[in-house]
């Protein structure tokens, strides 16, 4: 029979394998960026996010498939669903939209505010308690988003709005998918975000459409696949290993973004965002240790 200390041992040795999965779920996740800032030179954002989705959902379905089948998307929630699927894809055209005007590593960094936004929208959104240290820390968050932004001086540029407008969509989606989870399924959550997601944009498809070339279909469907190998690979992230110790590496994204966008367009970002993105690191990393310490207590 097996003792606590053998059980907790086995927790530890698979933290390794956690932070690996994640390492591999931010690879998949820049790489998903990167395409799409790519496509973005030829083709509408609105034929992007249609084929991240349809590409994404053939993965989806293999995780519901795996989750018991039709009936794991059954939903006492449907208008939340729906509601998540706006803010998923009002997160993605912005974010894809700011890609085309700013280097991939800067609008990164200015995505790391979700974790701020998160936890401030966690007090109206779910009624959860925010200490006085957290409240800080997303004080300071917010004023390290002004320091990477800069408004009003030359280097401030409108479009760095975009990424931090998907920072704020973004932080609704997780904070929807903290309500979904109480009654649904993560398989139902993921594919019916998707799936409408698909729908909406299919719609609008015929107004923003061109024919992709042979290489431009590849690009496409990677998009899909590597959008859902990310999240595939965060699951397997969150299931071998706690959060606190899972979460720190959401940032080597940052890393991705530096190494790609120099490849691919010689771009970097510039020089005077890195007191800000320092500032805003600690501040993300800092709320998601208190929301580790709370969850054990809890």
């Amino acid at each position: 029979m097996a003792t606590e200390a053998t059980v907790g041992r086995a927790a530890e040795e698979r933290i390794p394998l956690g932070i690996a999965y994640a390492c591999l779920g931010m690879f998949c996740v820049s790489g998903l960026d990167a395409l799409a800032k790519l496509l973005g030179e030829g083709y509408g954002v609105i034929q992007i996010m249609f084929f991240r989705n349809f590409f994404g959902l053939f993965l989806i379905a293999a995780l519901v498939w795996r989750d018991g089948g039709i009936a794991t998307l059954r939903s006492a929630q449907p208008g939340l669903h729906g509601i998540r699927a706006a803010c998923g894809l009002a997160a993605g055209l912005t974010f894809f939209t700011g890609l085309q005007f700013m280097p991939l590593a800067e609008a990164f960094a200015i995505t790391f505010a979700g974790p701020v936004f998160i936890a401030a929208l966690s007090v109206p959104l779910l009624g959860e308690r925010v200490g006085a240290r957290r409240w800080a820390a997303i004080l300071i968050g917010f004023a390290a988003v002004m320091l990477i932004l800069r408004p009003g001086s030359t280097a401030f540029q409108p479009a760095a709005l975009l990424p931090l407008g998907a920072a704020f969509a973004y932080a609704l989606v997780m904070i929807l998918s903290r309500r979904l989870s109480r009654a649904d399924s993560p398989a139902a959550i993921l594919f019916w975000t998707a799936f409408i997601g698909m729908v909406v944009t299919a719609a609008l498809l015929p107004f923003d459409w061109r024919p992709p070339t042979p290489r431009d279909w590849l690009f496409f469907v990677g998009l899909g696949v590597a959008g859902s190998l990310g999240m595939l690979f965060m699951v397997q992230a969150y299931r071998h290993a706690p959060a606190a110790a899972v979460a720190p590496f959401d940032y080597t994204v940052m890393i991705w973004g530096l190494i790609l966008g120099w490849l691919i367009w010689r771009e970097l970002p510039d020089a005077g965002i890195w007191p800000g993105v320092g500032l805003l690191v600690g501040c993300g990393l800092y709320i998601i240790h208190r929301e580790a310490r709370r969850a054990r207590s809890g």
